[in-house]
């Protein structure tokens, strides 16, 4: 899945589009894999650090939470441009392993795990170099919404 098919289920836009490609979705299994190729130009870097551009952390999470949308999306056979959007409801078990540098890949892998309540629920991880830079279970939660 392109850009171009991603923003028909993310309602984000640049410069907070933090998903570039979709890879694979596995609908049997309910596993989404994707990744954001992170460049210099990122607008995050001019700030953090200055001389030492790291990601912030909460952005690698909000990247994978994108994934793991996209995939929402997806199994309830909805998108954000037909007014149902998922908010991110939360994050448990958190863990960031190693900073992510300009020119680093976040390979984003979300699997399903359960539903209650409108509330998504998927386990997810992000690599980085071969190496896990991310782990998280990340909640969302289904509203519709009337688009401007």
């Amino acid at each position: 899945m392109d850009i171009e098919e991603i923003k028909e289920y993310l309602p984000h836009r640049y410069p907070f589009l933090l998903v570039d490609r979709i890879t694979e979705i596995d609908q049997d299994n309910k596993i989404i894999k994707g990744y954001k190729n992170v460049t210099a130009n990122e607008p995050f870097f001019e700030g953090h650090f200055p001389g030492h551009s790291i990601m912030p952390g909460v952005l690698i999470l909000e990247s994978m939470a994108q994934v793991a949308g996209v995939l929402a999306y997806q199994l309830q056979n909805k998108k954000a441009s037909e007014g149902f959007l998922y908010y991110f409801a939360g994050a448990d078990k958190v863990r960031f392993k190693q900073p992510v540098f300009p020119g680093d890949r976040l390979e984003h892998e979300a699997e399903f795990i359960e539903e209650r309540h409108h509330l998504l629920k998927f386990k997810c991880r992000t690599i980085v170099n071969e190496k896990v830079a991310c782990v998280a279970d990340i909640m969302c939660v289904e509203r519709q919404v009337t688009l401007d």
